[in-house]
């Protein structure tokens, strides 16, 4: 997977600069999710990487599909990375382009799952102490998962603060046996 995160790294970089050039950022993630979304269906995904079409071809099948919901200068980077045999990149593509949105906007996406679900004040609250200790804008989504005896799970990106007590019992045991 690394690998995929290398080649689509350039072309990530290169839509984000142009986005942000033309104070566009919201609007290409929007459209590059929609591309991507696409791309990721299987059925499309068999279309598109047919020997039987050009990369011309391609590109244009993709816009056929999505349609509206591509501007004409999110068509042209479909075309540029249809020509260099790139358009299974685009969820890769895609999600570096999140990453690198969400870096400039100093903001965060926090999933947090609890054994029941979490009053609105205790949200707000457990918001703006990661907003504090991540020096982010945090946007929480909760969830809940009954197989937690108690407490949340914190994930914001690749950072996971287990407070549950699942994973309190589970360390416990972890350090009774070693």
């Amino acid at each position: 997977m690394a690998e995929l995160s290398t080649l689509a790294r350039p072309y990530a970089k290169a839509a984000f600069e142009y986005a942000l050039d033309h104070n566009q950022l919201t609007q290409w993630h929007q459209q590059l999710a929609t591309a991507a979304a696409v791309v990721a269906d299987e059925r499309v995904g068999a279309v598109l990487t047919s020997p039987a079409l050009t990369s011309a071809q391609q590109a244009q099948k993709l816009g056929e599909v999505c349609g509206d919901a591509l501007s004409a200068q999110v068509k042209n980077f479909v075309g540029i990375l249809a020509a260099n045999k790139r358009l299974a990149l685009l969820p890769q593509i895609h999600e570096l382009f999140a990453l690198y949105k969400a870096n400039r906007e100093r903001t965060v996406d926090v999933e947090v799952v609890s054994a029941f679900d979490l009053a609105d004040g205790i949200r707000d609250r457990l918001a703006a102490a990661l907003g504090r200790k991540l020096e982010r804008q945090v946007n929480v989504q909760t969830s809940t998962d009954s197989n937690l005896l108690g407490g949340v799970v914190i994930k914001a990106g690749d950072l996971v603060i287990d407070g549950s007590v699942r994973g309190k019992l589970d360390k416990l045991a972890e350090a009774m046996n070693s």
